[in-house]
C-alpha cells in the first residue's frame, strides 16, 4: 500500500481530492508554492552536502598528513 510508488490511479484520486477540498482557484496558487518548496529544498541539501564533503576531505587530508608523519618517526 505504501511501496513509494503512485500508478496513475491514485495520482489522479489525490488531484480530485485536491480539487474538491482547494477549489478550482487555490490549486494553481498552492503547486506554485509547493514547487518554490521543491526548489528551495533542493537547493539547502545541495549547500549541506556540499559542506559536508569539504569538512571530509578536510579530514581525510589532514589525516593522511598524519600518517605520514608518523611513519617517517620509524
Amino acid at each position: 500500500m505504501f511501496g513509494g510508488k503512485f500508478g496513475m490511479g491514485e495520482l489522479i484520486i489525490v488531484l480530485i481530492i485536491a480539487l474538491v477540498i482547494f477549489g478550482p482557484r487555490k490549486l494553481p496558487e498552492l503547486g506554485k508554492a509547493l514547487g518554490k518548496g521543491l526548489k528551495e529544498f533542493r537547493v539547502a541539501t545541495k549547500e549541506i552536502q556540499e559542506s559536508v564533503e569539504e569538512v571530509d576531505n578536510e579530514v581525510r587530508n589532514a589525516t593522511d598528513g598524519k600518517e605520514e608523519t608518523d611513519s617517517t618517526k620509524s
